[in-house]
């Protein structure tokens, strides 16, 4: 009942927010890096125990929240690798709405009575998730139909969790921590469009309509047809479509269908999305796959589809090719212009970090580059991240989880399954595309290019080596200089600022509770506590920039 309320909603998710940050300040101080074995093993439990709660408050307030822990755990370049296994299997599964509610939303979308554009329809839900709920139902031309009816409330809902989300980014920019975790800000907005285009179900038939388009001359391949006549941000009807899950292993064998054939052909499928799509499915779960009983695979709910731009896909390829030709400017120019650095990005030690981790794995050997292999890159490319002022774009965030999850489906299906072996001439002809049509333009000089660029791009390199090996201990002496001064003034304000946020959290807990139980006397002494204590808020916040201000001009005069 309480989860109703969006004053409550807010409260939750900031007190949340606070104790979490507090939690980990305070480890911090008491455990500094680098930290022994027992301290990580602490650190590990805390993050764990903070990643079960987020679930359980997310499970309970239910709306934008499981949707935004499905969100958080594409972020390895924000999160450890503890908290995102917690929130990994955070299922979107909530208890269903009471038909009349339901009945009341169709009947405001269409106008008119349900029974208007409906013949029949079942009372109770064959799905409910935090935005939609799904129903059975029949056309008066007798076509049975699947109906997705938006929750009761959910937009109400949501504003407030969205004036939550704001707080919370407002309080991570206050420390200089968070603040250089991510774009949170961008963060903020890529969170927006992806709920905005959930919330409208026109956009989940307009890319299923596009998907339709897609796979017309595929045969084994069948995407639900869509009813934009009855279609509208609300309710959302469309063919309904017979099969079992992908994973349903019992229905496979009793129709006598080929599971390793299967998963070949619903790789193959899904790999055409990523690689020559634009546009591929960001949510590849078992509930979304379907396979009737002469083997089609049907996909579903098309609410969070990615993409994949032309351009981006330009950039990747220059990515490939500056690891395969050991060339870090490239590489570096490339992740750049793929927006996975931040402003504050550091090209010098990111580059060393890169090469070092290139130069580790070109020792091994291809005939031994195997999942164990791929495990520890992978472990150390996240490592890499965490370390450096990288984030991961929304797009690709979603990549990652789409692939992560539908390589668990290829699993469930074909143990055995060779997904290197598959995918290898598929990225092949995908990485040789812009190959061909550069040498179409100029001719074989492309290739003449590229190899005078692998044995001659060092040789450029060595000045601005000489040049950096003389200038680094100057540098390295100016840099810890500063840290030092840096870490008197941040240690000087750190305690007032979280003074001023304890003095904020009392006050608007005294405001709730004098709201509710009507105290005007109250209220004006609670909304003048927080008065004071954003004033505090901003006094501390200007006198640390304008200290930080002039130690950066006392140290770096030239800059």
């Amino acid at each position: 009942m309480w989860t109703r309320f969006s004053l409550y909603r807010i409260f939750v998710i900031v007190n949340m927010s606070i104790r979490f940050s507090l939690q980990i300040y305070w480890f911090s101080k008491r455990h500094p890096e680098p930290r022994d074995a027992a301290a990580m093993e602490a650190w590990e439990q805390l993050l764990v125990r903070q990643a079960r709660e987020y679930r359980s408050i997310a499970l309970s307030l239910q709306g934008l929240w499981i949707k935004i822990g499905q969100f958080l755990s594409t972020r390895a370049d924000l999160l450890p690798d503890v908290f995102l296994h917690e929130l990994d299997n955070l299922v979107d599964q909530v208890p269903p709405v009471p038909w009349q509610q339901v009945e009341k939303v169709m009947r405001e979308a269409w106008h008119g009575d349900i029974s208007s554009v409906l013949a029949d329809v079942e009372h109770h839900s064959v799905a409910s998730a935090s935005i939609g709920v799904v129903y059975r139902g029949k056309l008066h031309d007798g076509t049975e139909v699947a109906v997705k009816v938006r929750r009761p409330g959910i937009d109400r809902i949501i504003r407030a969790d969205f004036r939550a989300i704001r707080i919370v980014i407002f309080l991570m920019k206050r420390f200089r921590r968070f603040r250089k975790m991510a774009d949170w800000s961008a963060l903020y907005r890529e969170l927006v469009l992806v709920i905005r285009d959930e919330l409208n179900f026109r956009k989940e038939m307009e890319n299923g309509q596009y998907f339709q388009d897609k796979y017309a001359e595929r045969k084994d391949i069948h995407i639900p047809r869509y009813y934009p006549e009855f279609t509208t941000r609300s309710v959302l009807v469309m063919e309904w479509m017979e099969g079992a899950k992908v994973s349903d292993l019992d229905f496979l064998e009793a129709h006598g269908l080929n599971r390793k054939e299967l998963a070949e052909r619903l790789f193959n499928a899904y790999a055409e999305q990523i690689f020559f799509g634009g546009k591929f499915h960001a949510d590849p779960h078992p509930g979304n796959l379907l396979v009737q009983s002469d083997g089609t695979i049907v996909f579903l709910d098309f609410g969070m589809v990615s993409s994949l731009r032309s351009e981006d896909a330009a950039h990747i390829r220059s990515l490939v090719e500056g690891i395969l030709l050991n060339n870090m400017d490239q590489i570096i120019d490339a992740l750049e212009a793929l927006r996975f650095l931040l402003p504050n990005a550091n090209r010098r030690e990111l580059s060393r970090a890169i090469s070092d981790l290139i130069s580790l794995y070109q020792r091994q050997s291809i005939e031994r580059f195997d999942e164990m292999v791929l495990e520890e890159i992978l472990v150390d490319i996240q490592a890499v991240i965490q370390r450096q002022p990288i984030q991961l774009p929304a797009e690709f965030a979603f990549l990652g989880r789409a692939l992560s999850t539908f390589v668990g489906v290829l699993h469930i299906l074909s143990p055995g399954i060779d997904i290197v072996a598959l995918g290898k001439p598929i990225v092949e002809s995908w990485i040789q595309g812009r190959g061909k049509d550069e040498n179409q333009e100029t001719g074989q000089g492309i290739s003449w290019l590229r190899l005078a660029q692998t044995y001659l791009a060092p040789l450029t390199r060595y000045p601005g080596l000489v040049e950096e090996a003389l200038k680094t201990p100057k540098e390295r002496l100016t840099f810890e200089r500063f840290q030092f001064h840096y870490s008197l003034v941040e240690r000087a304000l750190a305690r007032q600022m979280l003074y001023s946020f304890l003095l904020l959290f009392v006050s608007f807990v005294a405001l709730m509770l004098s709201l509710w139980f009507k105290q005007r006397v109250a209220e004006i002494i609670a909304c003048a506590m927080m008065g004071l204590s954003l004033l505090w808020l901003f006094i501390v916040w200007r006198k640390q920039q304008g200290w930080l201000k002039n130690i950066a001009e006392r140290h770096f005069p030239d800059r």
